[in-house]
């Protein structure tokens, strides 16, 4: 059970951190300058350019993500360890 949680909980967290970061970088590159997070101004004081997505939806996508990982390892935490079996181990011989 905690396998599935653990593969489930590393997928979203990462695929939101991936998102947000590359997908949308690359969604950004792919449309045009400005780069950057603040829209572009002139001289007036007027927004020439606004980038494409906005900084905040890719901030909330990498926090979210942070989330995620936060709640796994809160619930890591807090769920007992499984005790392993010793005596069933297998046993080799060294060089």
């Amino acid at each position: 059970m905690t396998d599935i949680i653990d593969k489930a909980a590393m997928a979203l967290s990462g695929g939101l951190m991936l998102l947000g970061i590359v997908g949308l970088g690359i969604v950004e590159i792919l449309a045009g300058p400005p780069y950057g997070a603040a829209p572009v101004t002139n001289d007036a004081g007027e927004i020439v350019a606004t980038p494409m997505v906005d900084p905040t939806l890719r901030t909330g996508l990498v926090v979210a993500g942070l989330v995620v990982l936060g709640l796994y390892a809160a619930y890591k935490l807090a769920t007992p360890v499984e005790e392993v079996d010793t005596a069933k181990g297998h046993e080799t011989m060294a060089d």
